[in-house]
């Protein structure tokens, strides 16, 4: 899996215990260029800093991925210092996780926004160049809750559930031009996320673990494997696929 001279563009990247991050400095020990982009570019700039301090080539920038305008001024700005994108993982994503009688229209809207509309907008905004060079590799970071039905994560499950299917579609309309397209579904993974979650119930922690046919929680490298294998050579035959990387959660 080697991805020396590609440039590889991850969103979602800021959290030090976010999957993205994890993905990001995965990619760039593999030999990517690798751009990591957050709402905050200074989080973003501090696992940049965290990535060069190991001798990888790896920059950030501010991104807000529900803009168009943001994803053209990004992509013009990597394009110009290291080159096009190669690789484009969208995993920048949010959980408002409420029954649906207590979710706001604000707050579905918002999922569908950042979960599901941003990974359209960066597939559209990368498959020129993509398409110039007769190569690309595209990871959309989607979720189990993508697969099965979650109670109470309603528009989060409509979002992730866009996400496997807008990538078959898409993996469908690039096939001929080089261009590969897989989604990538993590099951319960010890996140900054999930750490917050577990705080807030501790009681919930062992029940978590004994659900998942494997005994524990994944971890983010679990997820940053999977999508490394699917950005790489490695993986050169497959397109339009979904990876559940759960432990056995949804095999159940």
């Amino acid at each position: 899996m080697n991805l020396e001279g590609q440039v590889a563009l991850v969103t979602g990247a800021a959290s030090a215990a976010g999957l993205g991050f994890a993905t990001a400095r995965k990619l760039a020990r593999l030999g990517a260029k690798v751009w990591l982009t957050d709402l905050s570019e200074t989080a973003a700039a501090e696992r940049a800093a965290e990535l060069v301090a190991e001798g990888l080539s790896a920059r950030a920038l501010r991104q807000d991925v529900t803009s168009a305008e943001g994803w053209a001024e990004v992509l013009a700005t990597i394009t110009a210092e290291t080159g096009a994108p190669d690789i484009l993982v969208n995993n920048a994503g949010i959980a408002v996780l409420r029954w649906t009688q207590d979710l706001e229209p604000a707050e579905w809207q918002r999922q569908i926004d950042v979960n599901l509309t941003s990974v359209y907008l960066g597939c559209r905004a990368v498959l020129p160049a993509m398409r110039a060079k007769g190569q690309g590799s595209i990871v959309n970071i989607s979720s189990v809750a993508g697969l099965v039905g979650i109670p109470g994560a309603s528009a989060y499950a409509a979002s992730k559930g866009g996400v496997r299917l807008y990538s078959k579609s898409l993996a469908m309309e690039c096939a001929r031009d080089g261009i590969r397209v897989n989604s990538v579904h993590p099951g319960v993974i010890w996140t900054d996320m999930q750490q917050v979650a577990i705080k807030d119930n501790p009681d919930q922690f062992d029940a978590i673990n004994a659900s998942i046919p494997m005994g524990r929680m994944g971890e983010p490298d679990d997820i940053a494997e999977m999508v490394a294998f699917l950005a790489s050579p490695a993986s050169k035959y497959v397109t339009g696929g979904e990876f559940a990387v759960d432990g056995g959660l949804t095999a159940q």
